[in-house]
């Protein structure tokens, strides 16, 4: 856990959050300020920067981010969605912890920036 990192205070319950998922190495939970109707994010427990960080000693982790963001999307009935990870400043990452945000229920645009 990174002291200063929002997201490691709310995976250790320090900072309350709208949760759909828990478990020991990952956490899903409602944004925010969504920007969609569904609008929910998956962080790993761990501290891991961005998708820039991931490697070997982590990768494992990031594959089950991904498989929970597939069983979350079926339990709240959602056929189609998108999945998207910011890195960097210039490209929108405003907490330097790894997040997947997960958007649905509206028309998704393209290109989207």
């Amino acid at each position: 856990m990174k002291n200063d990192c929002l997201f490691c205070a709310i995976a250790a319950g320090e900072i309350p959050s709208n949760k759909i998922y828990e478990d020991d190495q990952c956490l899903a939970f409602y944004d925010i300020a969504p920007q969609a109707p569904v609008h929910f994010l998956v962080i790993p427990k761990a501290h891991i920067a961005s998708v820039a960080a991931i490697d070997g000693g982590n990768s494992g982790v990031v594959s089950h981010l991904f498989e929970v963001i597939a069983a979350t999307a079926k339990k709240l009935g959602l056929e189609s969605y998108r999945v998207v990870s910011n890195i960097g400043e210039q490209a929108g990452q405003s907490v330097l912890h790894l997040h997947f945000h997960v958007l649905s229920g509206r028309d998704m645009t393209w290109p989207p920036g």
